[in-house]
């Protein structure tokens, strides 16, 4: 088993260096077919593993080679395959797999297509060892690798200065929150003596309750800003300027989940601090309300998605926090396959509009993009959760487990996230399949996609249909690893009311989606109207205000005493200084450089002034050895 290991691991390396070759030259289809291929052997390879782990095989652990040791630290390139990582492996290979077969067309007019593969699939490698590692150094190497590799991606049409902003934005957003990482990792390794999963956890029982509670803290500090948790979060819906195919993996199913990930990886330190975990179920319900919110009136489609991709990580951490890490996991992974397809239907839409975003300048066209006005249906009916599709079984758990642990706060804030869910998915689907043909009064003429990408799309509309039957299958698995807690409400008649009560609740807030935006009336919004002067409506479409806070009060702030001390301590003072000492030394040089004039008779006479100063510094040298006793009577006589 340990081949097909490095195989699903090193395939996508391959691929991106294989498209970088390219990378400088025009297009060449070979650039994208390659990459996308390989990426299907790393799938089938993982696949194999999942068959290994699934049928009851051992857990596959190598040492690929020792990174580095010296004294107690033994930090080695190590791999593993549990139940968790497999379940990683598989959802970053199927989505990234589709996502390049799609990508082929969909960067098909793109200058840079050789080198957006070559990213692209740079991303996959590093997201593999993220979760294939066996240690959080190596997870740290892969936590990094995708932040470059977002950064690339995100700012993949460099010529756009709001491109080149979000990727910058997203970058220096996620090493704000890597310090603190890094941070629970070095207290990690301080406390145990391992930064090795197994021996780490080991350690853990035996440490006070105020270390634990550190490591947990920084720890997350990591995973919010590569989750885009609250404060953290603004950089997921401008990093809307990448590509589709780059929201789709990257900030539906693959990066943006990697906060979620390390905290299912570390289940068994969050679950020695509970308050910790409180906390984190408790952010989690916070983002997840506060992103739909603003996912209501946004007038972006993909900003739309990005908003949903973010109120759904808050279920996630949701779940993780109060303990159902099985939980958080299968939403995870079930969440991958819907919300990637939305993402890739968005794409089939711009590409369709001239990249046009807003769902007021389009409207009917189901007529002439039937498949993928069924497949953003079916995927939306999936997000809403609604039965029998995928985020029904996911998002449902994540409901009963906050009522079964009496949480009702969080159950009520998620309960009311799932109708808003619902509210906004629907609100994009009418707006832009149904209605009025609106596009025309733009002078747009849509057509749908090449075929190929609507098969390259069609495993993910399967499994996002399908995905939610493998509920017991994946327990009976990750049991094994995570807390086997299956959480159910005592009574029947109240598990029945509750679980109907939420289709109803979802089904109502469909229904008055359609009602108000599949109207012939409906006008693209000018400003002028009585809603988008409202305060609440301003609130929202401004996200709170919290971008405009942080330019503001903390961007320019921070500019402005960047600029006094450029200005007043790096120009005047140390820049001063330095130039100073090369004035000297310069000055000094100029003066002395007579003494190379090559006149005989003028060296000479430097030659005798050196020899007379030498042999002065020997004598007072001499003296005050000779003398040094006397000389100290004299100078404590002074007083000195």
């Amino acid at each position: 088993m340990e081949k097909y290991l490095y195989i699903a691991l090193f395939a996508p390396l391959v691929g991106s260096m294989f498209a970088a070759l390219f990378g400088a030259r025009p297009k060449t289809v070979i650039a994208g077919l390659v990459p996308s291929t390989l990426l299907l052997i790393s799938l089938i390879a993982s696949s194999v593993l999942l068959v290994h782990i699934i049928g009851g095989g051992e857990v596959i652990h190598v040492e690929m080679m020792t990174w580095m040791a010296t004294g107690d630290l033994y930090i080695p390139f190590g791999f593993v395959v549990d139940q968790i990582s497999v379940t990683m492996m598989m959802v970053v290979t199927i989505v990234s797999t589709v996502v390049h077969f799609y990508a082929i067309g969909y960067m098909d007019h793109d200058k840079g297509f050789n080198r957006f593969f070559a990213w692209l699939s740079a991303f996959v490698f590093s997201m593999l060892i993220l979760v294939m590692s066996d240690n959080y150094a190596g997870l740290f190497i892969g936590w990094e690798g995708v932040g470059l590799c977002s950064w690339g991606l995100i700012g993949f049409w460099y010529h756009k200065e709001s491109a080149t902003w979000a990727a910058n934005e997203a970058f220096i957003m996620n090493r704000i929150a890597d310090l603190g990482m890094l941070i629970g990792i070095f207290l990690i390794y301080w406390n145990t003596g391992t930064l090795q999963y197994e021996e780490a956890f080991a350690a853990m029982p035996g440490l006070d309750n105020a270390t634990l509670t550190w490591m947990g803290i920084f720890l997350f500090i990591g995973a919010m800003g590569k989750s885009a948790q609250f404060p953290l979060h603004t950089w997921l819906a401008d990093a809307m300027e990448g590509p589709t195919p780059v929201s789709a993996l990257i900030h539906a199913a693959t990066m943006v989940t990697a906060g979620v990930y390390l905290v299912i990886r570390s289940n068994e330190l969050y679950s020695l601090i509970p308050n910790v975990g409180l906390f984190i179920a408790s952010l989690g319900a916070f983002v997840a309300i506060f992103a739909a919110s603003m996912a209501l009136v946004n007038r972006d489609i993909k900003r739309v998605i990005a908003y949903s991709t973010l109120s759904q990580l808050g279920y996630m951490f949701a779940a993780a926090g109060l303990g159902a890490y099985w939980v958080a996991l299968f939403h995870l992974m079930a969440h991958a396959f819907f919300k990637a397809l939305l993402f890739l239907g968005a794409g089939n839409v711009m590409h369709a509009m001239d990249s046009e975003l807003d769902p007021f300048k389009m409207g009917g066209l189901g007529k002439v993009m039937k498949a993928s006005m069924i497949m953003m249906t079916l995927a939306s009916i999936a997000l809403a959760g609604l039965f029998p599709l995928a985020g029904f079984f996911s998002k449902d758990v994540i409901l009963e487990a906050a009522f079964a642990e009496h949480h009702f706060i969080i159950y009520t804030v998620l309960l009311l996230t799932a109708g808003l869910t619902a509210f906004y998915s629907f609100r994009i689907i009418a707006l832009i399949f149904h209605g009025e043909e609106r596009y025309k009064l733009f002078g747009f003429h849509p057509h749908e996609a090449y075929k190929f990408m609507l098969v390259a799309m069609s495993p993910l509309l399967i499994l996002a249909i399908i995905a939610g039957s493998f509920r017991t299958t994946f327990f009976s698995v990750v049991e094994e690893i995570l807390s086997a807690t299956e959480y159910h409400i005592h009574s029947h008649v109240t598990y029945w009311v509750m679980t109907i009560g939420t289709q109803l609740f979802v089904i109502l807030a469909i229904a008055y989606a359609y009602k108000k935006y599949m109207s012939r009336d409906i006008k693209v919004p000018d400003g002028t109207s009585k809603m988008e002067n409202s305060f609440k409506y301003k609130l929202l479409i401004n996200q709170y205000y919290i971008p405009y806070f942080y330019e503001e009060y903390l961007v320019k702030s921070y500019r402005e005493l960047s600029t006094v001390l450029w200005k007043q301590v790096d120009m005047k003072i140390v820049d001063a200084s330095v130039d100073g000492i090369a004035g000297i030394i310069y000055g000094t040089g100029e003066k002395t450089r007579n003494m190379q004039s090559g006149n005989l008779s003028t060296m000479l006479k430097w030659m005798v002034a050196g020899t007379v100063a030498m042999l002065s510094l020997a004598v007072v040298f001499g003296l005050a050895v000779r003398y040094s006793d006397e000389i100290k009577t004299i100078l404590s006589g002074l007083g000195v």
